[in-house]
């Protein structure tokens, strides 16, 4: 994003100094998968790459093809993202959202990898593309969470991670507060979506990776749990998650979630 273009070193500097020891950077479209991937290549980090819904209307007919090599030729690339449907702000056609998404489903079941899907207003088109395309079978995670427990439970039912960003802090945030609640320890992530949304006390504020650690301080308590568990198993998670391809969705999720019903 153009909001670290002046001190994009500083910024991973001071997350590794927080204690953030895993980091993913993520690509909307074909414009910025290149850069993308040089940014992880040159820092060490996780990288998507994969067509955001804001810029579905972009892909073309060669755009399989091209997210293709540089899936098979980058090994950094952990995942296909940021895809999903956005149907709040619709700045492509929801058609096109749709069709594009169902597109990188079956790309991520096929080369392996999971998903970070974004999904604003459009739960129930997401349950059907999401049975129907059988993302199950891919895996991964909603990202920046922004739904209602009963959507969380879904996400866990169908084997994805769910993962709640600086908006968890926010004081009308009751219902992402009551997800995460929901999901369990095994199925939780945390992130920044830097360089939106940071967490109070930073709010208003450009967001950067070093925040995180302010979401799993306040996830911890919401959980009543120390931050230093949470911790630990957000980075386990990470790993579970991003550290392979060919690996199966995340485990035990669905029985997880039966349990605390």
């Amino acid at each position: 994003m153009p909001a670290f273009d002046a001190d994009l070193a500083e910024v991973i500097a001071r997350a590794r100094e927080a204690g953030v020891t895993r980091m993913m950077t993520c690509a909307t479209s074909m414009d910025d998968a290149a850069l993308n991937l040089s940014i992880a290549q040159r820092h060490g980090l996780k990288a998507s790459v994969g067509f955001h819904p804001h810029h579905a209307r972009d892909w073309t007919d060669d755009s399989e093809a091209r997210l293709r090599a540089l899936i098979d030729t980058s090994p950094e690339i952990a995942a296909i993202g940021e895809v999903g449907l956005d149907f709040h702000y619709n700045y492509s056609p929801p058609d096109a959202q749709c069709d594009v998404l169902r597109r990188q489903i079956r790309m991520a079941r096929s080369a392996g990898l999971p998903l970070i899907v974004h999904c604003r207003d459009a739960r129930e088109q997401m349950k059907q593309l999401f049975v129907e395309e059988g993302a199950r079978e891919a895996g991964g995670v909603l990202h920046c969470f922004s739904e209602d427990a009963d959507f969380a439970r879904f996400c866990l039912e169908q084997g994805f991670f769910v993962s709640f960003s600086g908006i968890v802090t926010f004081k009308k945030a009751e219902q992402i507060r009551d997800a995460a609640k929901l999901v369990p320890l095994d199925s939780l992530l945390v992130e920044t979506d830097a360089p939106y949304l940071a967490p109070v006390p930073h709010r208003g504020r450009r967001n950067e990776p070093s925040h995180v650690v302010e979401v799993a301080r306040f996830v911890a308590q919401l959980k009543a749990i120390p931050p230093e568990a949470l911790a630990a198993a957000t980075s386990a998670n990470f790993d579970r998650l991003f550290s392979s391809r060919r690996r199966p969705p995340g485990r035990g999720a669905a029985e997880a979630v039966k349990d605390r019903r």
